[in-house]
């Protein structure tokens, strides 16, 4: 294969954005870095108004008080998500109820969905894990259909694309992360993307003690906390940003050069994005056709191949303790995707040296594994 596309000067670009802000610290006011942040992630995004926040889990949070979730409303979520999704809700004193996933290409499952829908559901929240992106047509048709609001979790997804819909795009409400690993990062923060001005300025006065206010209402006339997002953090966001494109490419073909390199590894197949799916490739994903897969990941991750199951023992989120005296049947499909996918994690500055070390190790160990 051909070598990975290279990043442009980041170093530089970095440095001429947070160098300015430096300069002008301390600035209680925050200056106008996070004011350009969300004006260029607006553009890139095609969105009419972002919020930036502190993390991904405080959008999420500012989202969901925007939509007026609160005590005894409840929210469906897939159990194919991450416990930080599900966090914000407890917080709101909402429920999440939790929703299976399709085996065959991690969509909602929507016949157990509208099982699930009661009178005091408020909202679904669809995850985009590993920046793999539902039909957008079906989820707003089952929201229209029951009257529910959308809140994406597109944590993982900026640059995926379905159906000419980008992710964070298709609902509500849109909720990105910014943590270190993502495909645009900050080291740490998050962002919000809507098209109703309404949960905009709720979600500006959610994240500084309630001021500026929404239109109407006094200063700190509520109570809320501090999820701002740093001035030098929205700099370095900034100059990410300015190399959306080459990111996502690099990201592609990383995980080409991954995948490619274990075709026709016994027991190992790719999984593919849907049709109209234009995937970021967050990270390479292959099914798992061997005798205890989940141990297998577990197994890679102790000889340096990082993995979303084996790494950090991802599970569904409806056998997490915290949730499994909810009633209901456990979410077999998400159970059965998580012990059976392989979801190799890279970043940026992962090499072809590097990419071709981890391929290697994974061919052998599934070449030599018995259970």
């Amino acid at each position: 294969m051909t070598g990975l596309p290279t990043v442009p000067d980041r170093a530089r670009l970095i440095a001429t954005h947070l160098g300015p802000v430096l300069e002008q610290m301390p600035d209680p006011s925050g200056g106008g870095t996070v004011t350009e942040l969300e004006r260029e992630l607006a553009s890139a995004l095609g969105a009419e108004h972002v919020v930036a926040v502190s993390s991904g889990t405080a959008a999420l949070h500012a989202g969901l008080s925007a939509l007026g979730v609160g005590p005894g409303d409840e929210v469906l979520v897939p159990a194919l998500s991450v416990v930080m999704t599900v966090a914000p809700l407890a917080a709101l004193g909402a429920r999440p109820v939790f929703v299976d996933s399709d085996v065959a290409d991690l969509d909602l499952d929507y016949d157990d969905a509208a099982r699930k829908v009661t009178p005091r559901t408020r909202a679904v929240l669809p995850v985009h894990l590993w920046g793999r992106m539902g039909d957008p047509a079906a989820l707003t048709a089952f929201a229209s259909a029951h009257g529910l609001a959308v809140i994406e979790d597109a944590a993982q997804a900026i640059g995926t694309v379905r159906d000419h819909r980008r992710a964070g795009t298709v609902g509500t409400v849109g909720c990105f992360s910014m943590k270190d690993g993502k495909v645009v990062w900050s080291g740490e923060g998050g962002f919000l993307v809507t098209r109703d001005p309404g949960i905009s300025e709720h979600a500006r006065a959610s994240r500084s003690h309630w001021q500026p206010p929404p239109k109407g209402q006094a200063p700190q006339s509520r109570l809320a906390t501090n999820t701002r997002l740093a001035a030098p953090l929205a700099a370095i966001a900034r100059a990410n940003l300015h190399l959306l494109d080459a990111l996502v490419e690099r990201r592609r073909a990383q995980t080409q050069r991954l995948l490619h390199a274990l075709e026709g590894t016994p027991g190992l197949r790719p999984l593919v994005p849907s049709p109209g799916e234009e995937w970021n490739a967050y990270a390479p994903l292959l099914r798992l056709d061997l005798p205890r897969p989940r141990a297998f990941a577990e197994h890679l991750a102790e000889r340096g191949v990082p993995n979303s199951t084996g790494s950090f023992r991802l599970v569904p989120c409806d056998t997490r303790p915290m949730f499994t005296d909810q009633p209901g049947a456990p979410c077999r499909g998400a159970a059965e995707i998580l012990d059976h996918t392989l979801a190799v994690i890279v970043t940026e500055s992962d090499t072809e040296p590097v990419l071709d070390h981890r391929a290697d190790v994974i061919a052998r160990e599934a070449a030599a594994w018995t259970g």
